[in-house]
């Protein structure tokens, strides 16, 4: 599978317009996909959702994901509900980024479930399932689970696509939940799991993944990269949650090395603020480079 490259944004309320402007650049700098962060807790953030259709609009090409949808603030039959019309507006350019809610005070703060281990995942895996079984029109969904029951709807409609199911996540289990039952893993940035971890991370999801018959290299591995692309070298060696700076030989060089050695397929840059500018260096420049280390140029 060829190497993917895309950028995450946040979507800041008093910053929109700029939200739009970024994933405008991507879209015509030929990046893959555009993230949209989702803390609907934050003050500063707007809606994601909303946001995403604005950018979806506002694109031609690029695929838009939530990264990654808050399920304890987003039911799953609704994420289906939606995850479809975004796909059918946007002519199939919309995925599915899903997690369990990165701060628990927050959920509670607004209204959300209190869930923690076990609970979290099992809400994780029944939002799989439920989700999955609404894309099926004509059939009736009935999933009866611990933390979410769906019985008697019917399912539909279909997306436009096979919309990838990529889930958010870090604790050993839900490694095992997207190498059993998930379309991909969207890595944490390193302040959460750092650089020398994701290594071993992606190698637990190919090992379960391999126990239920099922190929590893069709799950998709996302890594999340935070720096700057400078316009000279900066020697960057990056360890624990450090973030990357340095030119874009450097930025390529690190990428190769997260392919050939850590598992990933897929780059998604995070920008410093909303620079178009840094847009453009990624896309112009890291992008061909590691294409080319990677033989894909």
């Amino acid at each position: 599978m060829q190497a993917r490259f895309g950028i995450s944004i946040p979507p800041v309320a008093a910053a929109l317009p700029d939200v739009i402007d970024m994933a405008v650049a991507a879209d015509a700098e030929g990046l893959d996909l555009v993230g949209i962060q989702d803390h609907p807790y934050n003050a500063e953030f707007g809606d994601a959702f909303a946001v995403i259709g604005a950018c979806l609009a506002a694109t031609g090409l690029v695929s838009v994901y939530p990264g990654v949808a808050n399920l304890p603030l987003r039911t799953p039959a609704m994420l289906a509900k939606q995850a479809a019309t975004f796909d059918l507006l946007s002519g199939g350019r919309f995925e599915l980024g899903l997690g369990s809610g990165a701060f628990e005070s927050g959920v509670i703060g607004m209204g959300g479930p209190a869930r923690k281990g076990r609970a979290a995942l099992m809400a994780l895996a029944e939002g799989i399932a439920i989700i999955r079984a609404e894309w099926r029109p004509g059939q009736l969904v009935s999933v009866v689970g611990t933390e979410y029951t769906v019985q008697g709807i019917e399912g539909g409609p279909a997306p436009a696509h096979d919309i990838g199911i990529w889930l958010g996540a870090l604790g050993p289990h839900a490694l095992d939940l997207i190498g059993s039952a998930a379309d991909g893993w969207v890595a944490p940035l390193p302040n959460w799991m750092p650089w020398e971890q994701w290594a071993g991370a992606n190698a637990r999801i190919d090992a379960v993944a391999r126990s239920v018959g099922r190929d590893p290299r069709t799950i998709t591995r996302m890594a999340a990269l935070p720096g700057v692309v400078s316009d000279r070298p900066l020697h960057p060696n990056p360890r624990g949650s450090d973030p990357i700076h340095g030119s874009p030989q450097e930025w390529a060089e690190i990428i190769v090395d997260l392919a050939r050695n850590a598992g990933f397929d897929t780059f998604v840059y995070w920008p410093p603020g909303f620079d178009v500018d840094q847009v453009q260096r990624f896309a112009r420049q890291v992008v061909p480079l590691a294409r080319k280390l990677l033989g894909e140029g």
